[in-house]
Protein backbone atom coordinates (compact mmCIF):
# COMPACT_ATOMS: atom_id res chain seq x y z
CA UNK A 1 0.00 0.00 0.00
CA UNK A 2 1.80 3.61 -1.07
CA UNK A 3 2.52 5.94 1.69
CA UNK A 4 -0.33 8.52 0.50
CA UNK A 5 -3.43 5.56 1.32
CA UNK A 6 -2.51 4.85 4.09
CA UNK A 7 -4.07 6.82 7.19
CA UNK A 8 -2.66 6.89 10.90
CA UNK A 9 -5.86 5.62 12.08
CA UNK A 10 -5.39 2.06 9.63
CA UNK A 11 -1.52 1.64 11.43
CA UNK A 12 -2.52 2.31 14.47
CA UNK A 13 -5.28 -0.59 14.29
CA UNK A 14 -3.02 -2.98 12.72
CA UNK A 15 -0.79 -1.89 14.86
CA UNK A 16 -3.06 -2.92 18.13
CA UNK A 17 -4.28 -6.46 16.16
CA UNK A 18 -0.53 -7.64 16.25
CA UNK A 19 0.31 -6.27 19.10
CA UNK A 20 -2.75 -8.57 20.57
CA UNK A 21 -1.61 -11.50 18.76
CA UNK A 22 2.29 -10.89 19.45
CA UNK A 23 2.91 -9.13 22.36
CA UNK A 24 5.38 -5.90 22.44
CA UNK A 25 7.85 -7.74 21.47
CA UNK A 26 6.40 -9.08 17.91
CA UNK A 27 5.82 -5.52 16.81
CA UNK A 28 8.17 -4.32 14.45
CA UNK A 29 7.67 -1.86 10.90
CA UNK A 30 8.10 -4.87 9.02
CA UNK A 31 5.81 -7.12 10.66
CA UNK A 32 3.11 -3.88 10.65
CA UNK A 33 4.34 -3.30 7.17
CA UNK A 34 3.26 -7.19 5.72
CA UNK A 35 0.17 -6.62 7.49
CA UNK A 36 -0.66 -3.46 5.90
CA UNK A 37 0.64 -5.14 2.55
CA UNK A 38 3.31 -2.13 2.51
CA UNK A 39 6.69 -0.85 2.82
CA UNK A 40 7.86 -0.17 5.90
CA UNK A 41 9.00 3.40 4.66
CA UNK A 42 5.64 4.13 4.00
CA UNK A 43 5.03 3.82 7.86
CA UNK A 44 7.21 5.87 8.70
CA UNK A 45 6.30 8.56 6.83
CA UNK A 46 3.44 8.61 8.98
CA UNK A 47 4.70 7.35 12.51
CA UNK A 48 8.65 7.94 13.06
CA UNK A 49 9.29 6.06 15.86
CA UNK A 50 8.34 2.53 17.17
CA UNK A 51 7.85 4.25 20.42
CA UNK A 52 5.15 6.60 18.93
CA UNK A 53 3.22 3.91 17.37
CA UNK A 54 3.37 2.10 20.83
CA UNK A 55 2.22 5.20 22.08
CA UNK A 56 -0.38 5.86 19.36
CA UNK A 57 -1.79 2.24 19.95
CA UNK A 58 -2.00 1.95 23.61
CA UNK A 59 -3.58 5.45 24.00
CA UNK A 60 -6.19 4.74 21.18
CA UNK A 61 -7.65 1.17 22.95
CA UNK A 62 -9.03 3.87 25.73
CA UNK A 63 -11.74 4.77 23.31
CA UNK A 64 -12.99 0.80 23.97
CA UNK A 65 -14.49 1.64 27.34
CA UNK A 66 -18.03 3.08 27.34
CA UNK A 67 -18.25 5.97 29.69
CA UNK A 68 -21.01 5.53 32.06
CA UNK A 69 -23.86 8.47 32.57
CA UNK A 70 -22.98 9.93 36.01
CA UNK A 71 -26.46 10.40 37.28
CA UNK A 72 -27.99 8.09 39.25
CA UNK A 73 -25.78 5.58 42.01
CA UNK A 74 -22.28 6.62 41.97
CA UNK A 75 -20.90 3.03 42.71
CA UNK A 76 -23.12 1.32 39.64
CA UNK A 77 -21.32 3.93 37.68
CA UNK A 78 -17.95 3.37 39.30
CA UNK A 79 -18.21 -0.83 39.19
CA UNK A 80 -19.32 -0.14 34.96
CA UNK A 81 -15.79 2.11 34.80
CA UNK A 82 -13.69 0.01 36.52
CA UNK A 83 -15.04 -3.28 34.75
CA UNK A 84 -14.56 -1.68 31.26
CA UNK A 85 -11.54 -1.38 32.33
CA UNK A 86 -10.26 -4.42 33.07
CA UNK A 87 -11.90 -5.72 30.21
CA UNK A 88 -9.90 -3.76 27.99
CA UNK A 89 -6.52 -4.51 29.71
CA UNK A 90 -7.84 -8.73 29.51
CA UNK A 91 -8.79 -8.30 25.51
CA UNK A 92 -4.97 -5.93 25.50
CA UNK A 93 -2.36 -7.87 27.10
CA UNK A 94 0.81 -6.21 25.73
CA UNK A 95 -0.75 -2.68 27.27
CA UNK A 96 1.27 -4.03 30.67
CA UNK A 97 4.25 -4.47 29.16
CA UNK A 98 4.00 -0.90 27.42
CA UNK A 99 2.76 0.83 30.82
CA UNK A 100 6.24 -0.35 31.91
CA UNK A 101 7.90 0.52 29.13
CA UNK A 102 6.93 3.58 27.27
CA UNK A 103 5.93 6.81 27.97
CA UNK A 104 2.13 6.72 27.41
CA UNK A 105 -0.18 9.94 26.91
CA UNK A 106 -3.04 11.08 25.00
CA UNK A 107 -6.78 11.87 24.45
CA UNK A 108 -7.81 8.13 25.26
CA UNK A 109 -6.61 7.81 28.52
CA UNK A 110 -7.13 11.63 29.60
CA UNK A 111 -10.87 11.19 28.17
CA UNK A 112 -11.42 8.45 30.42
CA UNK A 113 -9.39 9.84 33.41
CA UNK A 114 -11.74 12.85 33.28
CA UNK A 115 -14.91 11.19 33.36
CA UNK A 116 -13.31 9.02 36.42
CA UNK A 117 -12.79 12.66 38.29
CA UNK A 118 -15.91 14.16 37.73
CA UNK A 119 -17.71 10.79 39.05
CA UNK A 120 -15.64 10.93 42.24
CA UNK A 121 -16.68 14.62 42.52
CA UNK A 122 -20.44 13.54 41.53
CA UNK A 123 -20.51 11.42 44.31
CA UNK A 124 -19.23 14.00 47.11
CA UNK A 125 -15.78 13.68 47.07
CA UNK A 126 -13.76 16.77 47.51
CA UNK A 127 -11.27 17.35 44.02
CA UNK A 128 -8.04 15.84 46.10
CA UNK A 129 -10.20 12.91 47.59
CA UNK A 130 -11.59 12.31 43.92
CA UNK A 131 -7.87 12.26 42.71
CA UNK A 132 -7.55 9.19 45.72
CA UNK A 133 -10.26 7.69 44.64
CA UNK A 134 -9.36 7.13 41.02
CA UNK A 135 -6.24 6.29 41.63
CA UNK A 136 -6.93 4.19 44.40
CA UNK A 137 -9.57 1.99 41.83
CA UNK A 138 -7.21 2.63 39.23
CA UNK A 139 -4.51 0.73 41.09
CA UNK A 140 -6.28 -2.11 41.67
CA UNK A 141 -7.60 -2.79 38.03
CA UNK A 142 -4.38 -3.08 36.40
CA UNK A 143 -3.12 -4.59 39.02
CA UNK A 144 -5.66 -7.56 38.56
CA UNK A 145 -5.51 -7.89 35.19
CA UNK A 146 -1.36 -7.39 35.00
CA UNK A 147 -1.18 -11.03 36.60
CA UNK A 148 -2.94 -12.46 33.22
CA UNK A 149 -1.32 -10.21 30.95
CA UNK A 150 2.14 -11.35 32.76
CA UNK A 151 1.54 -15.13 32.20
CA UNK A 152 0.30 -14.81 28.19
CA UNK A 153 4.12 -12.68 28.07
CA UNK A 154 5.58 -15.90 29.57
CA UNK A 155 3.77 -18.34 27.47
CA UNK A 156 4.83 -16.76 24.64
CA UNK A 157 8.77 -16.04 25.76
CA UNK A 158 8.74 -19.65 26.64
CA UNK A 159 7.11 -21.32 23.07
CA UNK A 160 9.70 -18.24 20.82
CA UNK A 161 12.53 -20.20 22.72
CA UNK A 162 11.41 -23.70 22.20
CA UNK A 163 9.83 -24.75 25.34
CA UNK A 164 6.85 -26.93 25.69
CA UNK A 165 4.68 -23.81 27.76
CA UNK A 166 2.14 -25.80 29.29
CA UNK A 167 4.50 -28.37 30.39
CA UNK A 168 7.01 -26.03 31.52
CA UNK A 169 4.03 -23.91 33.44
CA UNK A 170 2.76 -27.16 35.01
CA UNK A 171 6.45 -28.37 36.11
CA UNK A 172 6.45 -24.89 37.82
CA UNK A 173 3.36 -25.52 39.61
CA UNK A 174 4.10 -29.04 40.46
CA UNK A 175 7.76 -27.10 42.20
CA UNK A 176 5.82 -24.36 43.68
CA UNK A 177 3.72 -26.31 45.70
CA UNK A 178 6.46 -28.61 47.00
CA UNK A 179 7.62 -25.35 48.77
CA UNK A 180 3.81 -24.12 49.70
CA UNK A 181 3.72 -27.56 51.85
CA UNK A 182 5.94 -26.49 54.51
CA UNK A 183 4.00 -23.15 55.28
CA UNK A 184 0.61 -24.09 57.28
CA UNK A 185 -2.02 -22.13 55.55
CA UNK A 186 -0.48 -22.93 51.75
CA UNK A 187 -0.50 -26.72 53.11
CA UNK A 188 -4.50 -26.85 54.23
CA UNK A 189 -5.74 -25.51 50.75
CA UNK A 190 -3.11 -27.79 48.68
CA UNK A 191 -4.12 -30.40 50.50
CA UNK A 192 -8.09 -30.14 50.36
CA UNK A 193 -10.03 -31.77 47.72
CA UNK A 194 -10.31 -28.53 46.41
CA UNK A 195 -6.35 -28.28 45.70
CA UNK A 196 -6.93 -28.70 42.42
CA UNK A 197 -8.44 -25.73 41.68
CA UNK A 198 -5.95 -23.62 44.21
CA UNK A 199 -3.74 -22.75 41.36
CA UNK A 200 -6.31 -20.48 40.12
CA UNK A 201 -7.46 -17.44 41.18
CA UNK A 202 -10.95 -17.91 43.67
CA UNK A 203 -14.05 -17.17 41.54
CA UNK A 204 -15.03 -13.50 41.45
CA UNK A 205 -11.56 -12.38 42.95
CA UNK A 206 -11.72 -9.13 40.94
CA UNK A 207 -15.64 -8.13 41.76
CA UNK A 208 -15.28 -9.13 45.53
CA UNK A 209 -11.86 -6.95 45.81
CA UNK A 210 -13.74 -4.10 43.56
CA UNK A 211 -16.68 -3.82 45.64
CA UNK A 212 -14.64 -3.85 48.88
CA UNK A 213 -12.38 -1.13 47.91
CA UNK A 214 -16.13 0.57 46.99
CA UNK A 215 -17.61 0.00 50.12
CA UNK A 216 -14.38 1.50 51.77
CA UNK A 217 -14.51 4.57 49.91
CA UNK A 218 -18.16 4.75 50.27
CA UNK A 219 -17.81 4.88 54.42
CA UNK A 220 -15.50 7.37 53.72
CA UNK A 221 -18.30 9.69 52.19
CA UNK A 222 -20.22 8.72 55.10
CA UNK A 223 -17.49 9.75 57.79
Amino acid sequence: MPRNTLTVEQIVAAAVALLDEEGLDGLNMRALGNRLDSAATAIYWHIKTKDELVRRAADGIWEEIELPDLEGDWRVAATAMATGLHDMLMRHPWFGQALGSHLLYGPGKARYDDHSLALYEYAGFSPADADRAAATVFIYVTGSALSSAAQISLTRRLTRAGHDADQALEETMTKAREVGLAYPHLRHRLTTPAAQTYAAAPDNTFPFGLQTILTGLQSHLTR
